[in-house]
C-alpha cells in the first residue's frame, strides 16, 4: 500500500465552486523608498518605489491594461493571496475572500500575513463586497472568482475604476482574450506581471528563476522507463471531475515523471465518466483535498467501487493526496510537485 498525505508545505495553490460534489478609484499614494521583509520565504528584500512613479502597461489574459500602483488589494482565494505575499506586497493587500471549501489560511506558509490582512468574507466573490472594502485592485482567476453570472468582471470593474487582474492559467477560456500557456508558464507570467504592477520585478525575477531551478531539479531525478499513468479524483459519484491540460496538477504529474491520462483534454477542470478512467488503467490516483469531504472518504469511495475495483492504483492503494493549494495556480504548485516526485521515485511499479 502506497498511500501518503503530505506533510505542511515548506515556504518557498481548488478549481471553482462547483455544484457538483465539485468603487470606488483611489488615487495613487506617494510611495517613500521603504525595505519590506518576505515573510513567506524568509528572506530580506529592499523594495523602492519612488514617489510619483507613473503607470505601467501589463497583460490581463492577452489584453494590455495599464495599471496604477494598487494599495487596497482583494484577493480571492489562496492562490491570489500567495503570489502577493510570496513577492513581499501585505502592506498593499487590504483583505481576502476565502469560501469555506479552501483549507484553513494558518495552514499557509505566509500565515502571518493573512494575520496582517483583513478577512472580508467565506463567500464568492461579488461587486458588492469589493466595492464596500474600497478595492483598487482584485485578484482573482476566470469562473473562479470573476463571473459573467455573477456580475462581476474584468469589464464591469473598469467601468467603476476598480482595477483587475486574472490568472494566466484561467485566461484559456476568457471571452473575448484567450491566452494559451501552459499551467507553470502562467504561474511565472503571474508573478512577472505582478511584479512589474508593484515595482517589484527583481523580487518577481528571482522567484521565478528559482521556481524554474526546482522544477530543474525534480525533471533530472523522475524515474526511468515509461511515464506512470496517473488520475486525478477532484470529486464526484455518477461521473468524477478531473484535470485537463490547463490546470497545475497536469504539469505536476508530467514534470514528476507521470502521464495524466486526461492529459489530452483540452480543458481545465472538467467531467468524465468512469469508462474511460477505468480504460486508462491509472498506476496512481492523485486526490485533491478541500471542501468538507475528507481525502479519505474519497479514498474509501474509490475502493469500494465495482467499477474502480480492477484498476492498478485502486488494487495497489496507491493514493497520493494533494492539498487544494498545491493544486490551483500559486507559488504552492512547486511544493506540490516536489511532494508527488517523490512519491513516483519511492513507488514500487
Amino acid at each position: 500500500m502506497t498511500t501518503r498525505t503530505p506533510a505542511t508545505p515548506l515556504p518557498p495553490n481548488r478549481p471553482p465552486n462547483r455544484s457538483v460534489p465539485l468603487v470606488h478609484p483611489r488615487a495613487l499614494l506617494p510611495l517613500a523608498a521603504a525595505s519590506v521583509l518576505l515573510a513567506g520565504c524568509g528572506a530580506e528584500v529592499e523594495e523602492v518605489a519612488e514617489a510619483g512613479a507613473g503607470p505601467v502597461t501589463v497583460q490581463r489574459c492577452g489584453e494590455e491594461v495599464e495599471y496604477t500602483t494598487p494599495r487596497r488589494v482583494v484577493a480571492y482565494e489562496g492562490g491570489s493571496a500567495d503570489k502577493l505575499f510570496s513577492l513581499g506586497l501585505v502592506d498593499h493587500v487590504h483583505g481576502y475572500v476565502m469560501p469555506p471549501a479552501n483549507p484553513p489560511v494558518s495552514e499557509s506558509p505566509w500565515a502571518r500575513d493573512y494575520e496582517a490582512v483583513e478577512f472580508l468574507s467565506d463567500d464568492l466573490l461579488n461587486r458588492e463586497l469589493v466595492v464596500d472594502a474600497e478595492a483598487d485592485l482584485v485578484v482573482a482567476g476566470w469562473n473562479s472568482g470573476f463571473s459573467d453570472q455573477r456580475g462581476i468582471t474584468p469589464q464591469i470593474l473598469d467601468g467603476i475604476g476598480i482595477q483587475s487582474f486574472m490568472h494566466t492559467e484561467s485566461c484559456y477560456n476568457y471571452p473575448g482574450h484567450p491566452e494559451r500557456v501552459t499551467p507553470f508558464e502562467g504561474l511565472y507570467a503571474d508573478l512577472d506581471r505582478l511584479g512589474r504592477i508593484f515595482g517589484v520585478q527583481e523580487r518577481a525575477e528571482e522567484l521565478v528563476s528559482g521556481f524554474e531551478e526546482r522544477v530543474a531539479a525534480v525533471e533530472e531525478q523522475a524515474p526511468e522507463g515509461d511515464p506512470v499513468p496517473v488520475f486525478l479524483y477532484d470529486s464526484g459519484t455518477d461521473q468524477p471531475f478531473t484535470a485537463g491540460n490547463q490546470v497545475p496538477p497536469n504539469d505536476i504529474i508530467r514534470y514528476a515523471g507521470g502521464e495524466n491520462v486526461f492529459g489530452g483534454l483540452e480543458e481545465r477542470w472538467t467531467q468524465v465518466g468512469w469508462e474511460p478512467v477505468v480504460e486508462a488503467e491509472p498506476e496512481v490516483v492523485i486526490i485533491l483535498d478541500y471542501g468538507d469531504q475528507p481525502a479519505q472518504e474519497k479514498i474509501d469511495f474509490l475502493t469500494s467501487s465495482p467499477a474502480m475495483a480492477e484498476v492498478p492504483a485502486v488494487v495497489e492503494e496507491n493514493f497520493f493526496v494533494l492539498d487544494y493549494n498545491e493544486g490551483i495556480s500559486g507559488p504552492r504548485n512547486i511544493d506540490g510537485l516536489e511532494k508527488f516526485a517523490e512519491y513516483l521515485r519511492e513507488l514500487d511499479r
